[in-house]
């Protein structure tokens, strides 16, 4: 969910050897920073980030609509449940914002604690929720102020790691150590809908919505523990405190970001659009309109999705080879062209039998894991420096709320009221739209 990489785009801007270069060696203590135990703390952190989501996101379909939006027929409770799961990508800036303020005040490892503290709690704390039949409007503000506070700790829970990782990473290996961070988003999306799908296996419709959707909630809680951990087994040690420092990972004036390469945060954010905008659409979205418009029985579906979250973990790792090859911008491009492809098949693929959909969830996933391994920090190497922090979290941010916060609600709303066609169109925007900015980086970096 964070920019997992800085391999160029714009490539020869900041490539000088020392804080650009690859384990530049300027000293003992940067030299032992090896990207592989970096690695596994990105892998960790992130794959716990994404199951918190995850698990809001299936519950959004299988469970909200019924158990706080009873009042409405099933598709408005769910663009209801969907309305709310985009709140929190809509104030994940200012938990980035106020994560960095902590960190300064405080100390990374401070923040860190805080940030994932919250990000449990407020997981857990919707296990604890009544149902709008107990506590009416009441239940619905609790649950809203519950997904506000999981993205205020997502945001303030950038750890800068990822982009250490990839500034440690040999020059011939950046898109593989690059992709490491986005290997959490299938791992997480497996753990998730795995837990869930054994759930409603397991129980009655009854069971299943008085208290069996609650147990993933509960379990949220114990793997951010992990996380926890994990994350600060790295973050608070001398050795990557000062190669953090070394390499000017810390927060910067929002401002100044702005004033003098804010261009980089949108070209960067944009530039990741077409996989951003795939994330939701072969994850929550599939999964509601199966709900509402389809026979095909819930519990094989998610059967099918975790066989699609395996198929996008394996593609994750091959997104890195890939751009080792060709190139990160190459990689992106290629991939942006064949989800515009596959945007012109989503209706005869998800409005059509119960193997075309099952099609439509196994190829998205390849797309997805192909194209997402790369996407994130796009274009992070064009900051500077001393703006790289800062600017890595919020381009992030920015690309999480124009390409994914508002996909299930906009993809269910438009296909109910104009069909699946309505669909591709959406997410053929967002193909059109990475590959304007790839090209837009292109001319800046040839410029400079």
């Amino acid at each position: 969910m964070s920019p997992a990489g800085t391999a160029p785009l714009h490539s020869t801007l900041h490539t000088s050897a020392g804080a650009h270069g690859a384990n530049p060696g300027n000293s003992a203590d940067e030299a032992r920073l090896a990207p592989g135990d970096i690695a596994v703390g990105v892998v960790i952190g992130r794959a716990s980030e994404y199951f918190d989501f995850f698990v809001y996101g299936i519950a959004s379909v299988l469970v909200f609509p019924a158990v706080f939006f009873p009042f409405a027929d099933r598709l408005e409770g769910t663009l209801w449940a969907f309305a709310l799961f985009a709140l929190a990508f809509v104030v994940r800036p200012l938990g980035t914002l106020a994560g960095m303020a902590i960190q300064r005040r405080f100390g990374r490892g401070v923040k860190l604690t805080v940030a994932l503290f919250l990000l449990g709690s407020s997981t857990v704390s919707m296990a604890l929720l009544p149902g709008y039949a107990t506590a009416g409007a009441a239940a619905i503000a609790l649950l809203t102020l519950c997904r506000i506070g999981q993205g205020l700790a997502l945001g303030a829970s950038w750890d800068g790691l990822p982009s250490l990782l990839a500034l440690n990473a040999p020059e011939n290996r950046r898109g593989w150590y690059a992709m490491m961070g986005q290997l959490g988003a299938p791992v997480g999306f497996l753990v998730a809908s795995g837990v869930f799908a054994y759930v409603w296996n397991s129980l009655s419709a009854t069971d299943f919505l008085t208290w069996g959707w609650r147990y993933p909630f509960f379990a949220a809680f114990a793997i951010n523990v992990v996380a926890l951990f994990a994350r600060l087994r790295l973050v608070v040690t001398h050795e990557y405190e000062r190669g953090l420092q070394a390499a000017e990972l810390e927060p910067c004036g929002v401002r100044e970001l702005f004033a003098t390469q804010g261009h980089n945060v949108f070209i960067g954010a944009f530039a990741a659009l077409a996989s951003y905008a795939l994330f939701h659409l072969v994850t929550i979205f599939p999964l509601s309109w199966v709900n509402l418009y389809d026979q095909q029985e819930i519990g094989g579906f998610l059967r099918v999705e975790l066989l699609g979250a395996v198929l996008g973990a394996v593609a994750v790792p091959l997104s890195g080879v890939l751009a080792d090859r060709i190139g990160r911008r190459n990689t992106l491009g290629t991939l942006a062209i064949a989800i515009g492809v596959f945007s012109l098949a989503t209706p005869w693929l998800l409005g059509g039998s119960e193997l075309a959909q099952d099609a439509f969830i196994l190829i998205g996933f390849v797309l997805l894991g192909l194209s997402y391994g790369q996407s994130a920090g796009s274009v992070t190497s064009n900051f500077a420096p001393r703006l790289r922090y800062t600017g890595a979290a919020l381009t992030a941010d920015l690309a999480w709320l124009i390409g994914a916060a508002f996909a299930p609600l906009v993809a269910l709303a438009l296909s109910a009221r104009f069909g699946l066609g309505a669909v591709s169109l959406y997410l053929l925007s967002g193909a059109v739209c990475t590959l304007v900015a790839l090209r837009t980086n292109r001319l800046l970096s040839l410029r400079d």
